[in-house]
């Protein structure tokens, strides 16, 4: 079980609009953040983008880049952060096992995030299987929204 607390006080006190976009974790991200308390008034909402098609379509990714990529992640949490109108937004990109896929070996990950004053990543080498690597995404990820909630600004 992932600790949404610290995310949601946050959200709360700082009166920010969340979003996350979510490729290798297939939703997983946005279910986790949606349980937060008070999660209505704050988690704006998530996007599902698996297929390379639907990544160029709806988040602006070209579907001939490479989707386990830095560039993939930013991406992904920069339309997602405008399409929600959120403060911060993050995604989730990578290889989730339990083969490689296009070069990347197994539990490479990165995750990106944008606020409406930059954007970056962070890029994860997991161990483990499938599930293992899909839960430790998705505990980075609300890491990494806590980290960035606690210096962005509500809008």
């Amino acid at each position: 079980m992932h600790d949404i607390a610290p995310l949601a006080d946050l959200a709360r006190d700082r009166d920010l609009r969340i979003a996350v976009a979510e490729s290798l974790t297939s939703g997983a991200l946005a279910s986790a953040v949606g349980a937060g308390e008070s999660a209505s008034s704050w988690f704006a909402g998530g996007i599902v983008a698996y297929l390379p098609d639907v990544k160029e379509r709806v988040l602006d990714f070209p579907a001939d880049h490479d989707p386990t990529s830095a560039e993939c992640a930013e991406q992904l949490a920069r339309a997602a952060r405008e399409l929600f109108d959120a403060d911060l937004c993050v995604s989730t990109t990578g290889v989730g096992g339990p083969a490689h896929e296009k070069g990347h070996p197994p539990g490479t990950v990165f995750l990106g995030w944008a606020t409406r004053a930059g954007h970056g990543h962070r890029r994860l080498a997991l161990d483990g299987e499938p599930e293992q690597v899909l839960t430790d995404t998705v505990e980075a990820a609300i890491d990494l929204l806590v980290d960035r909630a606690r210096s962005v600004h509500a809008s």
